[in-house]
């Protein structure tokens, strides 16, 4: 196989090498049909097949009980932001239809550039009160920066909201909530309700399948899109639970928003996913990927492995910060461990380390366009002996050009 680029884009994103060979059979003949997966019907018994197989690997892989269903549908996160509020609203118009729209309330927890986007879409759509339970820029350095993620006395939920949102990972800004639950930096499960079926939906886009995901079961929603950690661009996997599978139409008649009929959960769930044309080569590479990982073990596996990059990564840059070289955006404790995002300090030195990263091999590692500086995108496809050669790079670099030489 011709040389690859070491690829720390934060997405899409890297796939593993010897699941893009095997896919390479599959677009000349999919299972033994004599037809390519681009080709196929997503209607022939062996695509549908393969698309229950695809599903109960994600249940292996992430417990997933028979309280919720799992939905293969498009549009990625950004259409999410959508659809999550008109199908919790739909929910939340039967079982509260005396209700004015301005007491349908929203909880938004705002920790990044993508739950400030998914709370801004809420607004933009009217028909209920948004409630911003707690905004990390509150809390950070200059604030305005999503630098943290806010302690648990920073949150303010409502009574009873229809929905309550946040983002597992944010991928702009680097900042993650931790999964251990002692940690300050956890998303805070015990100021929700107990013994109560909790409207809370979870963006995981970019650490969906990194490591398992807390209190899952708890969950109304979750959400990713594939491009990460699992797939190409094209699918995205919604796990819902079965009470958030509403008729639309009849809370449309109660006064609700008409959900359009691609949006409605209700649509995925009743036709397995196969109302329309689903993104079929996306499904069919994230199926390989799903076997991929459960011969390695599953998600212990990866969760071990995230850690052990992400520790190695974060080492060697606050070595860089002593030497006046790197300096992280991110507060402690309140890191990513999918993606993380660090300035070069000194004139033109940003410019230069990502030069020599490319000139090394290694691609992808620009910040995004509104914060700038540097991100490297750790996900699952990314070996420990590729994150190896970057840390490399890095301490090479910061020697090279250390600022506190005594």
């Amino acid at each position: 196989m011709e040389s690859r680029a070491i690829n720390f884009g934060a997405g899409p994103s890297a796939l593993p090498a010897s699941v893009l060979q095997e896919a390479t059979k599959g677009l000349l003949n999919f299972n033994e049909t004599g037809i390519g997966i681009a080709e196929i019907s997503h209607r022939s018994k062996e695509f549908t097949a393969y698309l229950q197989g695809v599903e109960q690997n994600i249940r292996k892989l992430l417990d997933v009980q028979p309280t919720h269903s799992i939905l293969f549908t498009q549009g990625g996160g950004s259409t999410q932001f959508s659809a999550v509020v008109l199908n919790m609203l739909a929910r939340h118009r039967l079982l509260h239809p005396q209700l004015t729209d301005k007491d349908r309330v929203l909880d938004y927890v705002v920790t990044g550039s993508w739950s400030k986007k998914a709370a801004e879409e809420a607004k933009r759509m009217g028909e209920s009160t948004v409630n911003i339970a707690a905004d990390s820029r509150k809390y950070s350095k200059d604030q305005k920066s999503f630098d943290n993620i806010p302690t648990a006395d920073a949150y303010s939920f409502s009574s009873d909201p229809a929905l309550i949102y946040y983002c597992a990972n944010e991928t702009v800004d680097g900042v993650e909530f931790s999964t251990e639950e002692t940690s300050p930096a956890s998303f805070p499960f015990h100021l929700l309700p107990k013994n109560a079926l909790l409207p809370l939906v979870g963006d995981y886009s970019s650490s969906f399948m990194s490591r398992p995901i807390p209190h899952l079961s708890d969950h109304a929603i979750i959400y990713a899109g594939a491009q990460k950690n699992v797939g190409p661009a094209g699918l995205t996997i919604l796990i819902v639970r079965n009470d958030c599978i509403v008729d639309a139409d009849a809370a449309a008649r109660l006064g609700a928003t008409p959900i359009p009929i691609c949006l409605s959960y209700k649509t995925l769930a009743d036709h397995n996913s196969l109302y329309n044309t689903p993104p079929v080569l996306s499904i069919y590479i994230t199926g390989l990927v799903l076997e991929y990982m459960l011969q390695r073990g599953g998600l212990d596996y990866y969760a071990d492995l995230t850690n052990r990059k992400s520790k190695k990564l974060y080492h060697v840059l606050k070595d860089g910060e002593t030497k006046g070289i790197f300096k992280g955006k991110v507060k402690e404790g309140s890191g990513s461990q999918m993606n993380v995002v660090f300035d070069v300090l000194g004139e033109g030195l940003l410019a230069k380390f990502i030069a020599g990263a490319e000139e090394r091999g290694m691609k992808g590692l620009k910040g995004h366009r509104s914060v700038g500086g540097v991100r490297v995108s750790l996900y699952n496809a990314v070996t420990e002996e590729e994150t190896d050669q970057l840390i490399s790079y890095m301490e090479q670099f910061a020697g090279q050009h250390e600022v506190n030489k005594e």
